[in-house]
Order: structure tokens, then sequence, then C-alpha cells
């Protein structure tokens, strides 16, 4: 108990030189090097270092979420994605990128983002190898080949592969018209229509 007010951590690990207040922490450390899964999933036999990581996993099966959002009542496995779900409310973007300063609230998006960067597109089709720098862009693309429309208009039931497009078809049956020409004032519910007639005023031709 004293080792923790003074701070001493008399229990070292060889190879990185770590310490620990007690003994039975530095096994536990020693374990996750040396790929030792000595705690067993009784349900699917899933191996694990820590007992801890055991007893989160176990979640998986039971369906318990003890850690609840305080703000919406939403309920999480771990208390990690509790702290992630936290940042919706608060807005808070921890994770900055170096290159342009773009903040995002997980560590993996800012990872994606990143690539934007580098150009390197690690997600990669295996239908036809085309590659993207995001898992979402690729999971878009593979509708392309699947053809999955996952995304269906709750007045009429026609499915899209895209979530905008299921956006812009809503608005036939709203009659909602966001793209304003701003010449004569006309209204139209898709951006490509308000193309097309910008033509008339413009009168340049439609392809080239």
């Amino acid at each position: 108990h004293t080792r923790t007010h003074t701070g001493a951590k008399p229990f070292k690990y060889e190879v990185g030189g770590k310490g620990f207040l007690q003994s039975t922490h530095l096994s536990t450390h020693m374990q996750a090097h040396n790929g030792a899964k000595q705690f067993k999933c009784e349900l699917c036999g899933k191996g694990f270092s820590q007992s801890t990581n055991l007893s989160t996993h176990m979640r998986t099966h039971t369906g318990s979420k003890p850690f609840k959002c305080e703000v919406c009542g939403k309920e999480f496995t771990t208390s990690s994605n509790l702290s992630r779900h936290m940042r919706t409310h608060t807005g808070s973007k921890p994770f900055k990128c170096e290159v342009c300063g773009k903040g995002f609230a997980r560590s993996d998006d800012l990872s994606e983002h990143i690539q934007i960067h580098t150009g390197s597109k690690p997600f990669k089709c295996e239908f036809c190898e085309k590659g993207f720098t995001t898992s979402g862009n690729l999971s878009t693309h593979m509708r392309t080949h699947t053809g999955s429309k996952p995304f269906k208009c709750e007045l009429c039931g026609k499915g899209f592969s895209q979530s905008g497009n299921l956006s812009s078809h809503m608005r036939t049956h709203t009659g909602s018209k966001l793209f304003k020409c701003e010449l004569c004032g006309k209204g139209f519910s898709q951006s490509g229509t308000s193309s097309s007639h910008m033509r008339t005023h413009t009168g340049s031709p439609p392809f080239k």
C-alpha cells in the first residue's frame, strides 16, 4: 500500500524496463508480451492474456452494457466506447491531423484521413482491385458490384446504393426544391436538373 503513495515500482520487466507496483501486475504484463492466453471463454473458446479482457469479452455473449450515457441513455459494453460516444455530445475532437490541423473524435477516423495526404489507398476491392482511402468509400463502391441498395424509400420502397441518392429522391415526394436558379429563381429538387436548366440561360452545350 505504501508504494501507492511513494510511487515506487520495484518489479521491473527485463525487456522494456517498465515498472510495476505488484509482482502480479508484472506477471500479467509479461503474458501480454509472451502471447500467453490462459483465460479462455467457456462459450466460444477465445483466449485472453488478462482476466479483465475476458470479462469484457463475455459481455458480447451476455449482452450486458453496464456503461450508460448520462445525456441520451445509450448503453455500452466498455468504458472506452462510452468515452468515444460522449464526444458526439461534447463535440470534442482530440485527435488532430498534423498536416492540416483537422480534428477527429476517433483515432481510427484520423488514421483514415491521413491517407488523403499520403495518397495511400489500403482498402482494395476484391472484384476489380480499385483502391480507396477509407473503408466507407470501399463499402459504397462494393455495391456497384453486388447491386446492393440498402437505403430504402419509406414512401415508395425504391432502393438506393447511397444515402445521398435517397435524400435526392425523397424531394420528389416532398416537393422540396433546394436548388434555385440565380438568374430566374426557378427551383429544382436535384442539382443535376438545376445545372441543365442553367444552360438555357448561358447557351452552353451540355457536352463538349
